[in-house]
């Protein structure tokens, strides 16, 4: 546990903001909470006491220091003693370490306490600055088998706990001191009722003297994540990065989540959320957009290595993203730790010629707070596993009445890209000033069809190359107003090559030549694609109030592509001149609202939808002409979510959200490769709602225990969907569309965490509900190709102290369930010869062993996936591997 003893204020120990406070951009830090007594009139000057009283600062907004990584694998502990310059508006301006300890205590003290906020002393009722002594006391837990810390916890002795302690600074005269004891930490879901003694007076406002001790209640980020009143769930990844999954897999163990591949690694994956899939979920990485933060391939194969959680917002997306969703949000959060220096490495390797490395390093200079962090990643996979196909005769052309198991010869996948990133943290002018520059690139070998597992390919390729930039700011500037900026810029250049002369056969071999090349189109193609991406986004985040805060999203997003056909005798290079653009802006302001003691916490917004199509070539529907095209589009969303606290393990949510999603560019432009441009594409509009509880109670005898259970409405107009027909595909509109469903998850953790069980199901009924428009007559029909019932399982045994005092080795076993499902309608066609994805239940099993000599970490997996080598099959008709075999070892220091 870590303990925070904060010295020097005499004040009644009060300070409470009606919940946890944000910063801009959502981080919620802890929360501080405990009752004055004995509080004199401030007015009054008490007897014996002269000049006019003076009314100390009281803390408002408590920064938690983050326990130095090193410090806490070598358990050391510590007290950071430093003096405080508190200006008239309540602003720390000043931090000086004056009973400096090292080890990076020093510097976490100092950049928590920069953060914090107090209201201003007061003599005679009049603002003026003051200096107080102030301390933070780093203390860990005792190692006792018996209370373990959670798993769902983790990255700091906060997190591990939940509780911390402090102290509230008190100011005083020269003569004044104290003999307050600390009280002992909190061990309850409820912060202790300590209060500090009666406010003392003196002359001399810059005076300081000895601590007065309270107890309050902090929490890790991924738990006050979860504890607010934002639908949402956050994933941790500490477990899953020593795992063999990729970060899609991962995403698919949750409730209410789906992830379907089309093939391999760096296949087309579908992300589906509640029923709504792809463009209708926004992704984001550390609150920048995917695709122009340097990751264009996809939220799947982003390097689970690289994200230390994952935040799934159901349907109810936050202002501060400044994004239109439909079905809600996913953002993948790095390590954003700012402290010492840090590195660590991974390498995995398995079947299929499959390799992925990723490598991350950060370093601090505390004396200036200059921060440099950089990342790397690489990977390849040749994914030339076997599949089942039905061939044709190489010569009379005729189908073989039984399929036949053939390699995949032309499904390579390549990625690569790194990051750096510089700049200052934790000054007085700037929380966060901070520069990152990357670069990825990816080629991707195209085994067939999208989706259709028929004629194979031997040479279509695509790949894409991604520079660009990201600039932060953050800072708070004073009277309870916090500053958050970005500014971004990124260049795409994406290739499609299908030039082909050749007929290939599933064993590799050229068996004819073709009269025209390319083997996806009726011509060859050659293209290069390029797109200038720009974001912006101002977040403006004012608490005039401890239970009221008020943020202001503003967030601007310019895309401009253009094309190129390199094959100068085919008649689509005058069809790709010209150029497409699209302007979205999107803002919106969120009131937040905490009251009874933060039992009840609502959040209410509103929001804006702007956004400006602009195209000019040879358009689909004017008989080969070339023109200009343009539509503007203005929408309005309003949204609202609530949690009330029944207990401290006890609490229930409900949202809701009328939201707006405008066409993306792939949508309505289309991939220039396999994705055809559709200009008509409206504003996809939904009602989502939420309403659900969750139990968690984590302090038993009987050890840790986790239940949520949800329930949701998506009740959607002029749905987008890809319509994957063999003569083209392209995005289209179903008028009318609605998800009703249920999603439970439950978990359990056995004193000492030895044996960890979890499981969750989803049942999700989405039907077509118009009979106007494309499909008119499937109305009241599921709608296609969507998992309806699906669910995971998992469970872990793992012994500690195997081999080393703090090695630990665990075996843990995965199964995943999904009902079958049909490709198109169910009232289309014979009931025996519609194409149906069957019934699959897949299985996993891992062994890790993980070993700590601080300051070091090294773990070793050896997992099997679809351990009982199962056909799989994921989107539409393709097959995805058997049992395949991977290890990986990883290195933090």
């Amino acid at each position: 546990m870590l303990t925070f003893l904060l010295l020097g204020l005499q004040a009644p120990a009060h300070a409470q903001d009606g919940g946890t406070p944000e910063r801009a951009g959502g981080d919620r830090e802890p929360r501080v909470d405990a009752p004055a007594t004995g509080s004199p009139d401030p007015e009054r000057s008490p007897s014996g006491a002269e000049g006019p009283r003076i009314e100390p600062p009281r803390l408002l907004e408590l920064v938690e220091a983050e326990y130095p990584r090193e410090a806490r694998a070598a358990r050391r502990e510590g007290k950071v003693v430093l003096k405080l310059l508190i200006d008239a508006t309540g602003r720390v301006t000043e931090a000086e370490v004056t009973s400096p300890i090292g080890d990076g205590f020093d510097d976490a003290a100092r950049a928590a306490v920069l953060r914090s906020r107090f209201t201003p002393a007061r003599r005679g009722g009049t603002p003026i600055a003051v200096r107080i002594l102030y301390s933070y006391e780093f203390r860990l837990p005792e190692e006792a088998p018996a209370e373990p810390t959670s798993p769902a916890t983790g990255g700091s002795a906060v997190a591990a706990t939940g509780i911390a302690a402090t102290t509230l600074p008190r100011a005083t005269g020269p003569d004044q001191a104290s003999n307050t004891a600390a009280p002992p930490p909190a061990t309850g879901p409820d912060p202790a009722n300590t209060a500090a003694p009666p406010p003392a007076t003196g002359p001399d406002p810059a005076n300081t003297a000895a601590p007065a001790e309270v107890t309050v209640r902090g929490a890790a980020m991924a738990e006050r994540l979860r504890q607010s009143a934002q639908a949402i769930t956050v994933i941790e990844t500490e477990q899953a990065q020593r795992r063999t999954a990729d970060l899609g897999e991962v995403l698919a163990r949750t409730q209410g989540v789906g992830v379907r591949r089309s093939a391999g690694l760096g296949s087309w994956a579908r992300f589906s959320l509640n029923g709504l899939t792809d463009e209708q979920i926004r992704f984001f990485i550390d609150g920048v957009p995917l695709d122009l933060a340097g990751y264009p391939f996809g939220v799947s194969n982003v390097p689970v290595n690289l994200v230390e959680r994952v935040e799934i917002y159901r349907g109810v997306v936050p202002v501060r993203f400044g994004a239109d969703a439909l079905g809600g949000a996913v953002n993948l959060v790095t390590d954003r730790d700012v402290r010492g220096t840090h590195g660590a490495a991974s390498y995995e390797v398995g079947s299929y010629d499959t390799h992925r490395l990723s490598l991350t390093a950060r370093h601090l200079h505390e004396p200036s707070g200059f921060f440099t962090r950089v990342n790397g990643f690489f990977d390849y996979a040749k994914n030339d596993y076997p599949v089942d196909v039905v061939l044709a005769n190489e010569t009379t052309g005729r189908e073989d009445s039984e399929p036949t198991r053939v390699r995949r010869f032309h499904d390579a996948y390549r990625a690569a890209g790194g990051s750096a990133e510089l700049g200052f943290v934790n000054r007085p002018w700037a929380r966060r000033l901070l520069l990152r520059a990357f670069v990825t690139d990816y080629d991707k070998e195209h085994q067939h069809k999208f989706g259709v597992m028929k004629t194979p390919y031997g040479e279509v390729t695509n790949g894409e190359t991604v520079p660009g930039a990201t600039l932060q700011y953050e800072h708070g500037i004073g009277r309870g107003v916090a500053l958050e900026a970005l500014l971004g810029y990124t260049y795409g250049r994406a290739t499609f090559l299908d030039v082909s002369e050749c007929v290939y056969a599933w064993s590799g071999r050229c068996i004819s030549k073709r009269t025209v090349p390319g083997e996806d189109g009726p011509r060859p193609r050659d293209r290069v694609f390029r797109e200038h991406s720009g974001l912006g986004r101002l977040n403006l985040r004012y608490r005039p109030h401890p239970e009221h805060a008020l943020q202001l999203s503003v967030s601007p997003t310019f895309i401009a592509r253009t094309a190129e056909e390199r094959r100068l005798d085919n008649d689509d290079r005058e069809q790709l001149r010209g150029g497409h653009s699209l302007f979205t802006w999107v803002h919106g302001v969120e009131h937040q609202l905490n009251l009874f003691d933060d039992r009840l916490e609502n959040s209410a917004f509103v929001k804006d939808y702007v956004q400006l199509l602009r195209m000019k070539g040879r358009l689909p529907g004017l008989d080969g002409r070339f023109d200009r095209q343009e539509r503007d589009t203005h929408r309005l969303g309003v949204g609202d979510g609530l949690r009330y606290r029944f207990s401290g393990w006890l609490y229930a949510k409900a949202s809701y959200e009328w939201a707006t999603r405008l066409p993306r560019p792939v949508e309505v432009f289309g991939d220039g490769a396999m994705i055809v441009p559709n200009l008509e594409l409206k504003p996809e509009t939904s009602h989502n709602g939420n309403l659900g509880f969750t139990i968690d109670a984590r302090d038993t005898a009987w050890g840790a225990w986790r239940l949520d259970a949800n329930g949701f409405l998506r009740a959607v107009e002029r749905l987008i969907v890809l319509n994957n027909r063999t003569d083209s595909i392209q995005y289209i509109h179903v008028s009318g569309a609605r998800s009703l469903g249920v999603e439970a998850a439950a978990g359990w953790t056995s004193p000492g965490e030895h044996v960890a069980l979890d499981g969750n199901i989803t049942y999700d009924d989405f039907r077509k509900t118009s009979d106007e428009g494309n499909f008119a007559r499937s109305e009241g029909e599921r709608m296609p190709n969507r998992p309806w019932l699906f669910a995971n399982g998992s469970a872990r045994l793992q012994l500690q102290e195997v081999a080393a005092p703090r090695d630990a080795i665990s075996l843990t076993w995965d199964t995943r369930y999904v009902h079958g499902f049909y490709l198109g309608f169910e009232n289309w066609g014979r009931p025996d010869s519609k194409a149906r994805v069957p019934s699959q239940l897949l299985h996993s099993l891992a062994l890790t062993y993980v070993a700590r000599d601080a300051p070091r970490t090294v773990s070793f997996t050896i997992e099997a996936h679809n351990l009982t080598n199962e056909p799989a099959f994921d989107f539409y008709g393709t097959q995805r591997p058997g049992r395949t075999l991977f290890s990986k070892a990883t290195l933090e220091m």
